[in-house]
């Protein structure tokens, strides 16, 4: 059965804490689509309703303190909090049937955030695919995107266009759209008539100038050693554009993880769901369904 519209419903996660999503109905095995950082669960593309037309169950999430999701009052976005609210969200789709095995999509910190809560509970879980991330990403990528993402946390843009604009500037490869409706789901717009990233500043802890803790070497140890206990199925999608994950880091991966099924996604950087849905979404379903 075909699941056009999505019902949008808010998952607990703590006190008047919350994960919102976007959510699909169906038989098939649960699928939960974790976006990347600075994004929101609009960043899909079609995938979400292929899936859901595929008969699987779809929740699309917004992230802590991304799109519609609770910002976290005390500035916690540690991996740890990140993990805390995916095993929320796997509770909430194994409560009627505590036998459900979920698939997890996760792009960038989606990913991350999946190879966590797959560690910590593996018996919930039937696969991962992981989404031009990879345990240890290339430093250069890393810092590419971190700048672009602090530039204008806080100033905000004056128009849609001078976001767009941005954007353009660091996705060279991707024309610039004509319309900017899908774009205004990623900001919000302020009292002051500005427009700004629709996720929380302190994410990145771009006011004092520091990054993330996602970005640091001593994650990056502990993601490969999550990596390396990895037994179920396992997918990698890449952008062949993309300088987060180039050869080398694929080649790394593949040898934590020699099961793995890895898919190279032509004219595609980073942003794979955006730059080629329907060549990455095809590749999902195969290895859901396959």
């Amino acid at each position: 059965m075909t699941h056009s519209a999505p019902e949008t419903i808010s998952i607990a996660t703590g006190d008047n804490q919350f994960i919102v999503a976007d959510h699909w109905p169906g038989d098939a095995t649960p699928v939960i689509l974790a976006h990347g950082g600075g994004q929101t669960r609009h960043s899909w593309g079609g995938t979400a309703a292929t899936l859901a037309a595929k008969g699987h169950r779809v929740a699309s999430i917004d992230l802590r303190g991304h799109g519609d999701s609770t910002w976290a009052p005390d500035g916690d976005y540690s991996m740890g909090a990140y993990c805390g609210d995916a095993l929320r969200i796997a509770e909430w789709i194994r409560h009627d049937n505590p036998t459900t095995h979920i698939a997890w999509v996760g792009a960038s910190l989606g990913g991350m955030t999946g190879l966590h809560v797959i560690d910590a509970a593996p018996a919930w879980f039937s696969s991962l695919t992981l989404v031009d991330i990879t345990p240890r990403p290339a430093a250069k990528g890393v810092s590419r995107i971190l700048e672009f993402m602090a530039a204008k946390a806080d100033e905000g843009f004056a128009d849609l266009d001078e976001a767009a604009d941005a954007i353009a500037e660091y996705q060279p490869h991707r024309p610039r759209p004509k319309d900017l409706s899908g774009l205004a789901k990623n900001l919000r717009l302020g009292d002051d008539g500005r427009w700004r990233w629709h996720w929380d500043p302190a994410f990145l802890d771009v006011r004092s100038g520091t990054n993330s803790e996602h970005a640091r070497d001593r994650h990056h140890d502990e993601l490969e050693m999550i990596a390396r206990r990895i037994t179920m199925p396992t997918m990698l999608v890449r952008g062949r554009l993309s300088d987060l994950v180039t050869q080398d880091e694929v080649d790394e991966f593949l040898k934590m993880v020699p099961h793995a099924r890895y898919v190279d996604v032509k004219d595609a950087a980073h942003m794979i769901a955006g730059d080629k849905n329907d060549v990455f979404t095809d590749a999902v379903v195969e290895f859901l369904d396959g």
